[in-house]
């Protein structure tokens, strides 16, 4: 299944207040999900493979490395856990990163906010507005994130630019 996504990541001090925020916003909780996401060696973009007790999937995508809220193109399938999924691609393609977080999950309509703690990394804050059949549009995905982001009160300098791979694989929190 092909995503559209407009997504920000943010680095913060205040995870439990800004949560707190969320809260008062009347939002879909989904619960806590304990995430190991493995990142393989390939030629474009980032394909990683997701293991947690609420999401499994293997996902590809595509995004710039920018700050701020930005477009990525997904690719997603969801798995149920098994472990020759994962040893295939271990074999063919070889591990570049591996992500251990602990990621709470909230939806308000289509936007999804994930509340984490990274191993290593620090706490974050991921905004996801998700197009899943081309009816919201890019400007309104933008518009939603612009919105929540004003709501946490992000600065240019609380933005993450690379994914957590990136930042495991530079070592920087």
């Amino acid at each position: 299944m092909a995503v559209l996504n407009i997504e920000f990541k943010a680095s913060t001090s205040k995870l439990a207040e800004l949560e707190a925020l969320l809260q008062q916003h009347d939002p879909l909780f989904i619960g806590e999900d304990h995430q190991v996401d493995t990142y393989f060696n390939v030629p474009s973009g980032r394909l990683k493979l997701r293991e947690g007790n609420i999401e499994n999937a293997l996902i590809h995508y595509e995004r710039e490395d920018t700050a701020g809220a930005k477009a990525s193109r997904v690719l997603l399938y969801h798995h149920k856990p098994d472990k020759a999924l994962k040893d295939i691609l271990i074999k063919t393609l070889g591990i570049k990163a591996v992500v251990d977080k602990r990621r709470r999950i909230y939806f308000i309509s289509n936007v999804k906010f994930h509340f984490d703690t990274v191993d290593g990394l620090g706490t974050f804050v991921e905004t996801e507005a998700i197009d899943k059949d081309g009816s919201i549009g890019k400007e309104k995905l933008q518009a939603q994130c612009d919105q929540y982001a004003a709501l946490f009160g992000f600065t240019d300098e609380d933005y993450c630019s690379v994914s957590y791979s990136d930042m495991v694989l530079q070592n920087v929190p």
